[in-house]
C-alpha cells in the first residue's frame, strides 16, 4: 500500500478516512469518528474470508456497482439497454484538495466513469458526498439506480436506528429500530420528501443508550429512500439516493449525472450530540439570513379559512398588532375564484371583491398598524376550472388517453417544463414587485399521479421527478436573489417537503397543520432531533387535539411555540380581554429571548412521555433559556408529595452562579446540574418559560 492509498477528511471535531482495499479496485471506510480515530487498526476491517459471497459483499464499501458487488446490495445498477446489467471498473485516479476528495473508477466495456466526490463544510461535522457518472462511450447508458454514497457504522451488537415517521398532522415522530439482520428501507414517491419518513436517519451501536451517534440526511426534495442493511458479519451499512419516477434514467454519450449531496454527521454525545451538529449546519446553510429576526406572525387561516375579505382581515389584524405581532399573513383565499378549494388556483390576482378599496390600500392598511404583510401561495398547483389551465392545458401532468385524477380538487403544474418555471417566476415577481410584500407562504398540497408530459419525447426517457426538483429549486434561487428582502416560508400541507435544499432556500419551514398543544410537542421534538429551532415556525391556536386531546393552558402553547419561530394562528376576535393581555405578555417575553432560541446551542430536555420535559437553549451572552412544560396530571397532585417536579438543565458550568431573571432566586450551577430547576405544577400552571443568567462563581472568603 502507498502513502496515496489512504486519505483523511476533517471537520470541527471528527475525521473521516478512506482507503483503497487491498481487495479490489473499491474504495472502503476506514475510520470514522472524533479526531484520532484513523491512528490505530480499522475497526470495520473484516476477516477477508468469504463463503457464499464475494469479498466485494463482505467489505465496508464506500460505492459498488451491481457487477462487483451483486448479493448484499449494490448502489449503482448500470448497463446498455438491451444488455446485460453490470459494471466491473477499474481505479483511475485521486484529487485531494483542502477539504474535498474525489476518487475516480472507469469501465471501459461499457463506457462509464464514476467519481466519489467528498467536501467538507467549513465550520461543522458535517462532510458532504455525492456521486458523478458520465457516459464515455458512444452509447446510452441505463441507471437503473444511483445512490449517492453509502456509509458503514461499525457496531459490536446491532445498530439502533432512530427516524422521523408519521402522516399528514403527525409528522417528525420520533421512532426507533434495533436491527440486528436484515434490511430496513424508507423513503417516498410522491415527489417530495413527503408526511411518512423524513430523510434523515441515526445509527448507534444497540450496546449502549448514549452511544456516539453517527447520521445521515439526503439533500434532495423529490422521490429518495434511505436503506440500512445489518450484513453478514455483523456490519451496518446504510445506502441513500433519488429515486426515478421512471424506474430508470437513460445517460446519454458525453453526459454527466451528479447525484444529491449526502450529508454525514457524527457526534461523540450521542443523539442530543447530533441533534447539535445538524442545527449547527443549518445555521450555514442559513448564512447570511440568520442574522435577521424572524418576526412574530399572525395567519389568518384559522380564523376565516376561505372567508376573506378586507374588513374581517384587517379587523384581525388591529388585535394582533395590539399584542405585539410583527408580520400579517393572508392565507389561501384572497385570489380570484377562491371560494373554496374546487377553484382559484393558476390564477393569481386579488379579488376585487373582497378588496373593494384596491389590494394595495389594504396592504398599506396593515402595514399602517406597524406589521410586515405576507401572502401564502400554491405555485404548482392548478384548478382545473381556472383560466390558466383553459389556456396551458398541456401545463399539468397528465398521461395521454388517461382521465387525470383529481387529489384536494386540483392537478399538479408540471414545474420541470421551463415554460412553467417562467410562469411562475413572473407570477410572483408581479406579486413581490406590484405590492408591498415582506413574507411569502410556498404551500404544495398535491403528491403528482398521472406523471406524464405530452409530446413527442416517451415518458421513459424523461427524469420528471428531477426535471421538478431542479425547477422548484430555479424558482426558490430566484426569489432568493430577486427578492432577499422577502421572507420565504417553505410547506407542503405541513411538513412534507422539509430537506436541506428547501432549507438551504427558505427562511422557515411549516413542521405541521396539526397545531395542538400535545400533538405539536410531539412533532416538534422529532422535529427539533434533525433541525435547528430558527427553521421551526410553530403557531399558538385554539385547535384541539387529534392524537392527545388532553386540555392544556394558553401558556402551554405558547411556551411550545417559543421554541422554534413564534407565531399565532386563532380566531383573535374569540379572545378575551384577559387572553390578549397574557398573550401580549408572551410575545414580549419571546422578542426578548429570541436570539438566544435562533442563535443558542439546544438541548433537549427529556421527552414528551416525561411528565415534565423542555428544551434548553444556551446563548452566547450567557443566558440559558428553558422552556418547561408539564405533559403529566394537571389535578395539582405532585408526583412526591410535599416536592416539585424537576427537569434537569445539561452543560452548565457547575462553578458558576445562574440567576432567575423573573423569580430573582439565585442557583449554584452544580445544583442545577445535580438536583435541576422546581416546578410546582398545577392545573392553572402547566408550562413556565425561565431565563438564567450566569455569572461568576463567588470566590471563598
Amino acid at each position: 500500500m502507498t502513502p496515496y492509498d489512504r486519505w483523511t477528511l476533517r471537520t470541527e471535531n471528527t475525521s473521516y478516512t478512506v482507503r483503497l482495499s487491498p481487495d479490489g479496485p473499491w474504495a472502503e471506510l476506514d475510520a470514522w469518528g472524533p479526531h484520532g480515530a484513523e491512528d490505530g487498526p480499522s475497526a470495520l476491517d473484516w476477516s477477508h474470508r468469504t463463503h457464499f459471497i464475494t469479498p466485494a459483499d463482505a467489505a465496508p464499501a464506500e460505492y459498488l456497482p451491481h457487477g462487483q458487488r451483486p448479493f448484499t446490495g449494490a448502489d449503482l445498477i448500470a448497463g446498455r439497454p438491451g444488455r446485460e446489467r453490470g459494471v466491473r471498473w477499474e481505479f483511475t485516479g485521486a484529487q485531494e484538495g483542502p477539504g474535498t476528495l474525489r476518487l475516480t473508477f472507469t469501465d471501459d466495456l461499457i463506457g462509464l466513469r464514476t467519481t466519489l466526490c467528498y467536501a467538507v463544510v467549513p465550520g461543522t461535522d458535517v462532510l458532504h458526498r455525492w456521486t458523478e457518472l458520465t457516459c464515455t462511450g458512444t452509447e446510452e447508458l441505463r441507471l437503473e439506480r444511483f445512490d449517492s454514497g453509502a456509509v458503514n457504522v461499525p457496531v459490536t451488537s446491532g445498530a439502533r436506528l432512530t427516524y422521523l415517521t408519521g402522516q399528514w398532522s403527525q409528522e417528525f415522530q420520533h421512532t426507533r429500530l434495533a436491527l440486528t439482520r436484515g434490511t430496513f428501507t424508507m423513503g417516498s414517491t410522491q415527489g417530495t420528501p413527503g408526511h411518512a419518513y423524513a430523510p434523515w436517519l441515526a445509527v448507534q451501536d444497540l450496546a449502549a443508550d448514549d452511544a456516539p451517534a453517527y447520521g445521515l440526511a439526503l439533500e434532495w426534495a423529490g422521490n429518495w429512500h434511505i436503506t440500512a442493511e445489518a450484513e453478514p458479519g455483523g456490519a451496518v451499512r446504510i445506502r441513500a439516493g433519488r429515486v426515478p419516477h421512471e424506474g430508470a434514467v437513460l445517460l446519454a454519450p458525453g453526459a454527466t449525472l451528479t447525484t444529491p449531496r449526502l450529508a454525514c454527521a457524527f457526534s461523540a454525545d450521542g443523539l442530543d450530540g447530533l441533534s447539535r451538529v445538524w442545527h449547527r449546519y443549518e445555521r450555514h446553510l442559513t448564512g447570511e439570513r440568520l442574522h435577521r429576526p424572524r418576526k412574530v406572525l399572525y395567519n389568518s387561516w384559522e380564523a376565516t379559512g376561505f372567508d376573506v375579505d378586507a374588513a374581517g382581515q384587517l379587523e384581525l389584524a388591529k388585535s394582533a398588532a395590539d399584542m405585539g405581532v410583527e408580520l400579517f399573513v393572508v392565507d389561501d383565499g384572497w385570489f380570484t375564484g377562491r371560494a373554496d378549494d374546487t377553484a382559484g388556483l393558476g390564477d393569481w390576482y386579488p379579488d376585487p371583491a373582497a378588496f373593494p378599496d384596491g389590494f394595495d390600500r389594504f396592504v398599506e392598511d396593515v402595514r399602517a398598524l406597524g406589521m410586515d404583510f405576507g401572502l401564502w401561495i400554491e405555485p404548482e398547483a392548478v384548478s382545473p376550472g381556472s383560466r390558466l389551465l383553459a389556456e396551458h392545458p398541456d401545463w399539468a401532468y397528465r398521461i395521454d388517453g388517461r382521465p387525470s385524477r383529481l387529489v384536494r380538487n386540483q392537478l399538479l403544474l408540471d414545474l420541470g417544463r421551463e415554460d412553467v418555471q417562467d410562469f411562475v417566476l413572473a407570477t410572483l415577481d408581479r406579486l413581490l414587485t406590484e405590492h408591498r410584500i415582506d413574507y411569502l407562504k410556498w404551500d404544495m398540497n398535491r403528491p403528482p399521479t398521472e406523471r406524464g408530459r405530452p409530446g413527442p419525447v416517451p415518458a421513459e426517457r424523461l427524469d420528471l421527478d428531477a426535471a421538478h426538483v431542479h425547477g422548484y429549486l430555479r424558482v426558490l434561487d430566484h426569489l432568493r436573489t430577486a427578492h432577499p428582502h422577502v421572507t420565504v416560508e417553505g410547506c407542503a400541507g405541513g411538513g412534507g417537503r422539509v430537506d436541506h435544499t428547501t432549507l438551504a432556500r427558505t427562511d422557515v419551514v411549516w413542521p405541521s397543520d396539526n397545531t395542538a398543544p400535545l400533538d405539536r410537542l410531539a412533532i416538534q421534538y422529532g422535529f427539533l432531533h434533525a433541525h435547528a429551532p430558527h427553521v421551526m415556525s410553530s403557531w399558538v391556536t385554539d385547535a384541539p387535539g387529534i392524537f392527545d386531546p388532553r386540555p392544556r393552558s394558553l401558556a402551554f402553547r405558547f411556551v411550545t411555540a417559543m421554541c422554534g419561530v413564534l407565531g399565532i394562528g386563532a380566531d383573535l376576535r374569540t379572545w378575551s380581554p384577559r387572553q390578549r393581555t397574557e398573550a401580549a405578555g408572551w410575545i414580549a417575553r419571546y422578542k426578548d429571548v429570541r436570539d438566544v432560541i435562533h442563535h443558542g446551542e439546544a438541548r433537549l430536555l427529556g421527552s414528551p412521555d416525561d411528565a415534565t420535559c423542555g428544551v434548553q437553549y444556551d446563548g452566547a451572552d450567557g443566558r440559558t433559556v428553558v422552556a418547561a412544560l408539564n405533559t403529566g396530571r394537571l389535578d395539582g397532585a405532585p408526583l412526591v408529595p410535599g416536592r416539585p417536579a424537576r427537569l434537569r438543565p445539561r452543560g452548565l458550568d457547575p462553578d458558576a452562579r445562574y440567576r432567575d431573571e423573573v423569580s430573582g432566586t439565585t442557583y449554584g450551577g452544580a445544583h442545577l446540574l445535580h438536583y435541576g430547576l422546581p416546578f410546582a405544577w398545577s392545573a392553572d400552571h402547566d408550562a413556565e418559560l425561565v431565563v438564567l443568567s450566569r455569572h461568576p462563581a463567588r470566590r471563598p472568603a
